[in-house]
């Protein structure tokens, strides 16, 4: 909680002086309401501090986790984006005629359009749930099977939750590189399956590796007998962040 209390605070500053400069470590691009640039960490971050809550609102409302965290790791830039930080809005959701709230202005598909703001992250969670629960457009979602995130990715973006044509598939990668569906197992009971990509796995002898989660250039160069300095310069990295399956340069 206290990494992405510390990014909160430094993207205020960031945005008080330019509201389209935005300065994070060069590994994953988030990019559906706002462009930002998160690190692994990050994003591990904001799961850990959001997933009971995405458990809670699946139990009540029906929506799968996975989704729910998936939205709002997509949406907020891992709680980065300037909609997260200014109006603790973490889906994009726009104001609309039905809302009596406080708002923010913000360019989004047309300048200056007027989005949800909120005093806890939590309500963002909270009203999220109940605008698609409420809207007739999102009825059909609901008789989805509770961990069809692929089906419940592709019906939010038919059902114009968002405009960009690549929406589902972003939120489906989201998905399953953190493997958020774990949670909607865990609420449903169900034994969770760790999903292998199909992908031939990099083997120790091949020039490349595949970051997995929890490895670092410490331990990648320890694996490999290559210094950090080395690994660094043979994948032009310029910090110390890495990407859950990136591809490294080992030889």
């Amino acid at each position: 909680m206290k990494a992405i209390e510390e990014n909160y605070e430094s993207a205020k500053e960031n945005d008080k002086s330019n509201r389209n400069q935005t300065v994070y470590s060069k590994t994953e691009i988030l990019e559906a309401t706002t462009r930002v640039k998160v690190t692994t960490a990050m994003v591990l971050d904001y799961i850990a501090t959001y997933k009971e809550v995405a458990k809670s609102n699946m139990r009540q409302y029906g929506i799968p986790s996975s989704i729910i965290l998936g939205q709002g790791i997509l949406e907020s830039g891992a709680g980065t984006g300037p909609l997260s930080v200014l109006a603790n809005n973490h889906f994009g959701i726009k104001c609309h005629k039905d809302w009596s709230g406080p708002s923010v202005n913000y360019d989004d598909d047309a300048e200056q359009e007027c989005f949800r703001k909120y005093d806890k992250s939590m309500e963002s969670y909270q009203d999220h749930a109940i605008f698609l629960l409420n809207r007739p457009w999102y009825r059909p979602l609901f008789e989805l099977e509770k961990d069809d995130y692929k089906l419940w990715a592709k019906g939010l973006k038919n059902a114009g939750y968002a405009t960009d044509p690549k929406y589902p598939d972003k939120l489906i990668a989201i998905i399953e590189r953190y493997q958020l569906n774990q949670y909607d197992a865990e609420v449903l009971g169900k034994d969770f399956v760790v999903q292998v990509s199909n992908e031939k796995p990099v083997s120790f002898n091949s020039d490349l590796y595949q970051v997995a989660p929890g490895d670092t250039l410490y331990s990648i160069s320890k694996k490999f007998n290559i210094s950090i300095d080395d690994l660094k310069r043979y994948n032009d990295i310029q910090d110390n962040s890495l990407s859950i399956g990136q591809n490294l340069k080992v030889k």
